[in-house]
């Protein structure tokens, strides 16, 4: 097949921001190919500088061997169909269709000729003479469509023609669009941000992110070998779990050893598993690979999309007390203070000084018309090595004093045999004014409640995934909330026709071909 279009090495920056960071493509003669992505990722910008609407910064694009970027879009083999169709109301679909060919000065019975033949490959030979205005959303796409190929250009650019469309008609123009262009045999680039647009009607797919490319494929490929988690995650719904590839085709996930396809991979390196939803059949519990508890199911009109848990993660909840928090007031030094109640484990005791006092209470002085800090001059306590409640005073040098109290507990701990893993977290104070302007509140709740997991086999840290409490933070009020920490548990989403019922223990099962191995790495 010909190499009909290159992008090298496009770079384009709107106001500061790059758009596209360096983008190699190549296009072949009759390839319809998809420009995929989210919102703002920079496929349109691509479009438009192919169709010569933009310059790039940067870069090259080469048609048929030479480079068409000083070229206006007129002079490109290149015709463009966008969103908004841009068709003149006050013409009839003739006229509409073969205003280009009159712009050009061509022969009135080639003109006819051309119109026509183009008006009955898009199925609207009897429609001639209709307004345009009169016609439905899909009748004015294949106008704009018939009037774009009546130029026979070498390349069609669609610009999220399908966008206006209500669903069954989408569907209905994505086959259409697919005919048409495997009819006129020219090359269609096609952008949308439409999952199944693209694996319905392309021969190629480029999904872009953030203005750089994170796989080429074909849809098969795509979709069953995702090169990233962004990837599979954006083409369909994914399973996606942490895994060490130990060999080729030899993987470990949930501690246990699966057999996959897969190969190329360094030994023992750390990968994601891609599992799809209707990779994975839900058996009779002794039958699985896994074995799981149904937490939810869901009915899609034509299966149940079936969350299964195998892994329900370490868990500990702790209280957090808010208050007020009104600080105390020192007018004559013009400062103010503050400080918390705080949990000491009765192991701290031990090694406790001023420094972690001060940090565990959070103490804090300030000018109180500045608001500049000022440093704790002063910390005065006694403890004792045993359970119980003890006070503790913070003083500047302008004597600005607080008082609050040290809880001295046993240690706040769960340890799990299961997942031979251990979680521990204490209870802890708060202001409301702290817990509204936190910026992160998930990970200020683990500073706070000193949050951390570890393995009981080789005391390596474990993350917490989850951070679950029982307040609305636009909201919360003095008093007392339970906060849950938990470490990463494994959930798997099943698509099946048969229905389960929350709370049924299942198996899952699933072959070396429905597992897929990505690479942390990242891009393509």
């Amino acid at each position: 097949m010909k190499k009909l279009i290159q992008f090298k090495n496009i770079v384009k920056e709107f106001d500061g921001q790059l758009v596209l960071k360096g983008i190699n493509l190549e296009i072949y003669e009759n390839e319809f190919v998809t420009l995929l992505g989210p919102s703002g990722c920079g496929k349109t910008t691509l479009l438009r500088i192919l169709g010569g609407f933009l310059t790039p910064d940067k870069g090259q694009v080469l048609f048929d061997g030479e480079d068409i970027c000083e070229l206006p879009p007129y002079k490109r083999e290149i015709n463009t169909v966008f969103q908004k169709y841009a068709l003149f109301p006050h013409m009839n679909v003739y006229d509409n269709v073969a205003f280009g060919l009159k712009i050009k000065k061509e022969p009135k019975d080639v003109i006819e000729q051309k119109v026509k033949r183009m008006l009955k490959l898009v199925g609207l030979e009897e429609y001639g003479q209709r307004r345009v205005t009169e016609m439905s959303g899909g009748q004015q796409q294949r106008v704009a469509i018939a009037r774009a190929l009546v130029n026979e250009p070498s390349v069609l650019l669609l610009d999220e023609p399908l966008g206006a469309l209500d669903l069954k008609l989408r569907k209905e123009m994505q086959h259409e669009l697919k005919k048409i262009q495997q009819e006129v045999g020219i090359t269609f680039v096609f952008v949308t941000h439409d999952q199944e647009e693209a694996l319905t009607m392309s021969d190629k797919i480029v999904v872009l992110k953030d203005g750089e490319i994170q796989q080429i494929g074909t849809p098969t490929d795509i979709y069953n070998e995702p090169a990233n988690e962004f990837v599979a995650r954006f083409i369909g719904e994914s399973n996606i779990i942490d895994g060490v590839m130990v060999q080729d085709r030899e993987v470990v996930f949930e501690d246990k050893h699966f057999a996959c396809l897969d190969a190329g991979f360094a030994p023992n390196e750390k990968v994601d598993v891609v599992i799809r939803p209707e990779d994975l059949d839900i058996v009779p519990k002794e039958q699985g690979k896994l074995k799981g508890v149904v937490k939810s199911v869901l009915f899609k009109g034509v299966h149940y999309e079936t969350i299964v848990e195998t892994r329900s993660g370490t868990s500990i909840t702790v209280t957090m007390h808010v208050s007020e928090g009104k600080p105390v007031i020192n007018t004559e030094a013009k400062e103010k203070m503050s400080a918390n109640d705080f949990y000491l484990d009765l192991d701290d005791i031990a090694e406790l000084n001023d420094a972690d006092i001060i940090a565990r209470a959070d103490a804090q002085a300030w000018d109180a018309d500045t608001e500049d800090w000022i440093s704790i001059h002063k910390v005065e306590y006694q403890i004792e090595p045993k359970i119980g409640t003890y006070p503790v005073t913070f003083s500047t040098k302008a004597g600005t004093m607080v008082s609050a109290h040290m809880f001295v507990r046993e240690a706040n701990r769960i340890a799990s045999k299961e997942y031979e893993e251990e979680i521990y977290a204490v209870n802890f104070f708060k202001k409301v004014d702290e817990i509204k302007e936190s910026m992160a509140l998930d990970t200020d709740l683990k500073t706070w409640a000193n949050a951390s997991a570890w393995s009981l086999e080789d005391d390596s840290a474990v993350e917490i995934t989850d951070v679950d409490y029982d307040f609305d933070v636009e909201t919360i009020e003095p008093g007392d909330y339970q906060v849950t920490f938990k470490t990463e548990g494994y959930e798997y989403m099943v698509d099946t026709t048969d229905k389960h019922e929350v709370g049924e223990e299942v198996g899952l099962l699933f072959g070396p071909e429905d597992i897929h191995i990505m690479s942390k790495k990242g891009s393509y």
